[in-house]
């Protein structure tokens, strides 16, 4: 059944092709995208149970003598990494029909998002198929141009500008990336991951380690590890709120699956463990920090996002089945409940106006599906017991401690830090948007203007760190949405529920967003329910990632060429 193998990525582009033709028709186009993401939700499915049962499913593409063509490779983490994302790609386009434009904005033409969606599917399923190196530098090629297409729909000049950051910081990756297929090519006469897999380890130990110096970085700055990951928080919070939740959920897991391939693959013997396991220190700690002083939850949810990819860092470190199977589970899990609550805060930003704790207030009284919407992976993320994130950090712990290093202890009490801080950062959320009343968020926004009148809005934004109403207390307020509260005011400074009745902001959500929404909160519950399977199957898929020749032989049968 080696057939399946291109489908997830053949399906969407032709799928994005005739979008393209039905331009003129967006009902057809919807009908069209839905259809070819379910179809390959369902392949995705077939190839995880068919990888689990008979090993790696193989295909060469191009009619080139074998190990000349491209190879599409599915095996357990590839088939894995496939049916998450492609169930979590069709729960956004779902949600993105349900908001009724693909922007936001009334002007942004549906003749651009859907093909556009689809090359961006076909670009993550391409990358985790892959079986050269130049067919995943094509892989994040794709993902580069739909990701900047969608990552500017409606060209505000916020989000040409994120855009442009977005891009450059592509661009230099993309090109490091071409240097080091030029230097692997120029070292070995090969780029086919099977065959690197032996002709490296004839290779002098320092270039080895220099090409592999070469990769590793080039994957980090897709995967935004710390302190490549500066890009980030400054990119996705401006992209409309589908778009923002498939590139938290899957643009940086692409990343750290390039970097499991390739450590597994073509350097087992130099495992970087030390080297690994600071940056993975660093990526929990100092993004963690960045998202308890934001005051606005798309950046919070930004800064966490950055953070969490630590976890996963981690386990790649320790280099251990154990390790990697912890890894595994929790990019499995984290693709789900970060692209969930990126579709949450999208369902918030329409009920109430803005996503900055300066202003939201009262949406679990307004809005209680919402507040429950939001709460679930909330603590699902934090790694409430007993939750899949909670699961997760817990086999990556024992990993840590198996490791049995003084570095590998610290990396672990720094994932507990982390935990309890991505706990502080979203409950604080929870009771700053939600469980605050929005006569209180009122209160806090007009003292802040009220205090911009008297001293001058300079003073306020760049000199006052606090607000102090009522006897309360309100810390780390975010410079400038301070400024905007100021130069937005109008005089009036009405609350939500002011707005609501005059019709400014909706009383009722779409179903449809709704239902998409929840089905993803669904989701990250069944980790949880089926957490058990769930981690032996990522326990054999790290048992073959550790043994190499299983993916050689079922490549090139009969050994490296």
């Amino acid at each position: 059944m080696t057939w399946l193998v291109p489908l997830p990525v053949v399906l969407p582009l032709l799928g994005a092709g005739l979008a393209l033709v039905l331009g003129r028709r967006p009902g057809l186009q919807r009908v069209l995208s839905l259809v070819v993401l379910t179809a390959v939700v369902a392949v995705a499915a077939a190839l995880v149970v068919r990888t689990d049962r008979h090993g790696p499913q193989v295909l060469w593409i191009g009619a080139w003598e074998e190990p000349l063509g491209i190879s599409l490779v599915a095996d357990r983490l590839s088939a894995l990494m496939l049916l998450v994302s492609s169930v979590v790609a069709l729960a956004v386009l779902v949600y993105s029909i349900g908001q009724g434009m693909t922007g936001g904005e009334r002007d942004t033409p549906l003749t651009i998002y859907h093909p556009t969606f689809l090359v961006l599917s076909a670009g993550v399923s391409n990358a985790f198929l892959a079986g050269d190196l130049f067919n995943l530098f094509v892989s994040f090629e794709m993902l580069l141009f739909a990701s900047y297409v969608l990552l500017t729909l409606g060209g505000t000049g916020a989000r040409i500008r994120a855009g442009t950051i977005y891009v450059v910081v592509n661009v230099v990756s993309s090109s490091l990336f071409l240097i080091s297929i030029a230097a692997v090519y120029a070292a070995t006469g090969s780029l086919n991951l099977a065959q690197l897999a032996g002709r490296l380890d004839q290779v002098p130990e320092g270039l080895s380690l220099v090409l592999q110096l070469l990769l590793l970085t080039t994957f980090s700055i897709k995967a935004a590890v710390f302190p490549l990951s500066f890009w980030l928080p400054d990119s996705y919070p401006t992209a409309p709120a589908p778009v923002t939740a498939v590139f938290a959920g899957l643009l940086t897991k692409v990343g750290i699956y390039a970097i499991i391939r390739t450590q597994t693959l073509l350097f087992p013997d130099r495992p970087l463990t030390d080297l690994l396991l600071v940056a993975s220190l660093l990526t929990l700690v100092v993004a963690i920090m960045g998202a308890v002083a934001q005051t606005d939850i798309k950046r919070m949810l930004s800064f966490t996002l950055v953070s969490h990819i630590g976890y996963m860092l981690f386990g790649i470190a320790i280099g251990s089945v154990t390790g990697y199977a912890g890894a595994v589970f929790y990019v499995a899990h984290h693709i789900t409940i970060q692209t969930t609550l990126f579709l949450v805060l999208g369902l918030v930003e329409r009920r109430g106006g803005s996503t900055s704790l300066l202003r939201l207030g009262g949406l679990a009284r307004m809005a209680p599906v919402l507040g429950v919407l939001y709460f679930v992976p909330a603590m699902n993320l934090a790694g409430i017991p007993p939750m899949s994130g909670f699961l997760g950090k817990v086999a990556l712990t024992d990993a840590g401690l198996e490791h049995g290093t003084v570095l590998s202890y610290v990396v672990v009490a720094a994932g507990m830090v982390t935990s309890l801080l991505t706990l502080y950062a979203v409950a604080k959320a929870w009771n700053l948007a939600f469980w605050r009343t929005p006569e209180e968020a009122h209160e806090m926004a007009v003292a802040l203007i009220d205090h911009g009148r008297r001293v001058g809005s300079h003073e306020v934004v760049e000199h006052r760190d606090h607000l102090h109403i009522g006897g309360s207390t309100f810390g780390a307020v975010d410079r400038a949405e301070a400024r905007r509260i100021l130069d937005e005011d109008d005089g009036d400074n009405r609350d939500l529920h002011q707005l609501t009745e005059e019709g400014a902001l909706p009383t009722r959500l779409p179903r449809t967003m709704v239902g998409a929404t929840a089905s993803l909160v669904v989701a990250g519950l069944a980790l949880t329910v089926v957490a058990g399977p769930l981690f032996g199957y990522a326990d054999r898929a790290a048992t073959n990632l550790l043994d190499r020749d299983h993916y050689v032989e079922a490549v090139l049968p009969g050994g490296v060429r």
